[in-house]
């Protein structure tokens, strides 16, 4: 018999209880019965948000990890270019739910794009990936790191700190701001993070209840394109504070997968593509991922990597 009631653990910010929200409304769509609530969490990442030395990329989940595992919490929802590469063996991430947007957002009150900055201009991004794959395209400008929530990062933009910051358009759109998106960076100028613009739900591994109810929200199209993106960023060993990137589509059972790995002053960009037909097996989308990190391993992306975790 299944359980009356589920529960998702959520950061607190305007954009992850939008979606945790958002998936709540989808799950009662489909199992109106059941009593879904939120269990709002500060994680330990939110807690030094603005300590970059400090931050990895799984401060952000921890805590909302540690509810599933304690039973507090029955589901968590992440984005996924936020989730670790390497899971917690209990746990595991059944569903990913369709993509928004992938691309990156040149935000400014200013300016159209990119290309129109000044030079010297200041730029708000504390993404290694960002900062790298636009001074190759803009040498001249200066990138600072800006962190926080969507709100507060658009707060530094108005009162004049930056002339333009970079977002991730996914999270601009959910909130409803997408009237502040000045232009997209094009996949060329900006290759996104792997998991980008994606939903991912995690729950226990031997929760074979929680897994039926929320399998109806998998998007197989974007669930296999997230697996070969974390495929090839696991086989780099890539963090939040390399600049690493993968993007894959998948169209009539095809997909092709681009990586990057570039130096941080975007001096040098090393770029591996690599296409091969699915046919809906996991296995061949995470050996797809392999064989585009071995490509980029080959040009020498390991010492790109050494040398910034240095």
């Amino acid at each position: 018999m299944l359980s009356s009631s589920l529960i998702i653990a959520t950061r607190e910010s305007p954009l992850a209880l939008w979606q945790a929200n958002w998936v709540k409304t989808q799950l009662e769509k489909y199992h109106p019965s059941i009593k879904i609530t939120l269990r709002g969490l500060t994680t330990s990442g939110d807690k030094i948000a603005t300590n970059e030395k400090l931050l990895t990329k799984g401060l952000f989940i921890k805590e909302l990890e540690e509810a599933l595992l304690d039973g507090r919490a029955d589901i968590a929802v992440h984005s996924m270019k936020d989730v670790p590469m390497v899971l917690s063996p209990k746990l595991c991430l059944p569903v990913m739910c369709e993509r928004e947007d992938a691309r990156d957002a040149f935000v400014s009150n200013e300016f159209k794009s990119i290309a129109d900055l000044p030079k010297q201009a200041r730029v708000g991004t504390s993404s290694l990936r960002r900062q790298s794959q636009l001074y190759a395209l803009r040498p001249d400008i200066h990138f600072e790191n800006l962190r926080g929530n969507i709100n507060t990062r658009l707060m530094h933009l108005d009162r004049g700190t930056f002339s333009a910051i970079i977002l991730a358009a996914a999270g601009l759109k959910r909130l409803g701001l997408q009237n502040r998106i000045a232009s997209y960076l094009s996949i060329e100028q900006s290759l996104p993070a792997a998991g980008q613009g994606v939903l991912g739900i995690e729950c226990r591994v031997d929760d074979l209840e929680i897994q039926e109810k929320i399998s109806l929200l998998n998007h197989p199209e974007s669930y296999h394109c997230v697996i070969a993106e974390r495929a090839m960023c696991n086989r780099l060993g890539g963090g939040c504070h390399v600049p690493i990137a993968a993007y894959a589509t998948l169209s009539s059972g095809r997909m092709r997968l681009q990586g990057l790995v570039a130096r941080k002053d975007g001096t040098l960009l090393l770029r591996a593509e690599q296409s091969d037909n699915l046919e809906d097996d996991l296995k061949k989308a995470e050996l797809l991922g392999i064989a585009v990190a071995e490509n980029l391993i080959q040009q020498g992306a390991e010492s790109i990597l050494h040398t910034i975790e240095k």
